[in-house]
């Protein structure tokens, strides 16, 4: 029986992969809260690997949020996810762990990026201003598994998952990223019989939108490959995986499309005066299709399964 420790498993996606590792029950998975175990101090972390010995590390650990949180805290942002990043593999490294999977963003292309997004985009380019703090952490993670692999022989790899929603996202008013943003504020704009709700931007930047529960999915298909196939697959310094469903919407649309879930039938209005963020972020998804994971949740239905779980968790969530 493996001992898989999962990193984040409060958060969403390391929520999801926790559900799945456990609905396996083949495996001994060890978790720690942030109040239990902080990932930034490397003094802990390297006390707890020596200590729990974990045979596989899944590190879904991250500050995370949209538009506005990574513009206006970009040290933060920086700091706590290169951190987190040196912390888990470096130690893990050291307490002998030869099987890892981080998990980083689509973010890490540059702006001005070929659409669909390949993986050999790496490096090419000028990142987006408004998260290029945390692109780089991601990016350092990345190269981090890569160059352990290329001197130790480990076997550390990584998955860059597009926009990411479902249940378990924060809803935050200032701290979401753009889909719970906008269900939480149609929902509110239709309790309060709002005419109308503002949206950021122009609405012409189109974005690509994985519900968690196929992350969830695709994290553990790529962990789970034999080595010689993702070594097949991928190069030693260009290893990293994109995982998206090759489709992607347009904000408006993706306004209008959450608007019709929640019931909202007011205005929708866009505010040109607010950024954009990049035109488009469409990852090519050909990689992991070929080796044989596809997407299996429609938008429209991981949008009414989310709004399902936030309503279900309103009064938590505003505690």
């Amino acid at each position: 029986m493996s001992r898989i420790y999962v990193a984040g498993h409060n958060g969403m996606v390391g929520s999801a992969i926790l559900r799945k590792l456990q609905l396996g029950g083949a495996h001994d998975i060890i978790t720690r809260s942030h109040a239990e175990l902080d990932l930034t101090e490397q003094a802990a972390v390297r006390s707890f690997m020596r200590n729990e010995r974990p045979d596989i590390v899944i590190l879904a650990a991250a500050k995370v949020g949209g538009i506005e949180a990574n513009n206006s805290f970009p040290a933060e942002f920086i700091h706590e996810n290169l951190m987190i990043a040196c912390n888990v593999i470096g130690e893990a490294h050291a307490a002998g762990v030869t099987r890892l999977l981080q998990l980083g963003s689509s973010c890490i292309y540059p702006r001005e990026a070929s659409q669909p997004m390949q993986e050999d985009a790496l490096l090419t380019g000028r990142l987006e201003p408004t998260n290029e703090p945390y692109a780089i952490a991601k990016i350092a993670g990345i190269k981090l598994c890569e160059s352990y692999n290329r001197q130790y022989g480990t076997d550390y790899r990584s998955v860059m998952p597009t926009n990411l929603y479902g249940p378990a996202d924060n809803f935050h008013p200032q701290n979401s990223h753009v889909l719970p943003a906008l269900l939480r504020r149609f929902h509110e704009a239709a309790r309060e019989g709002r005419a109308e709700v503002v949206i950021w931007g122009t609405g012409t930047p189109r974005r690509e939108f994985l519900h968690v529960d196929d992350m969830a999915e695709a994290s553990l298909f790529v962990l789970d490959l034999p080595k010689a196939q993702y070594e097949a697959n991928t190069l030693p310094m260009l290893s990293h995986i994109n995982v998206g469903t090759g489709t992607d919407i347009p904000i408006l649309e993706l306004a209008q499309m959450v608007a019709g879930v929640v019931g909202y039938r007011g205005r929708i209005v866009t505010d040109p005066d607010k950024p954009d963020g990049t035109p488009r972020k469409l990852m090519d998804v050909s990689r992991i299709n070929a080796m044989g994971w596809r997407a299996r949740i429609g938008l429209r239905d991981g949008i009414t399964d989310t709004y399902r779980w936030y309503l279900q968790n309103l009064g938590r969530l505003r505690s």
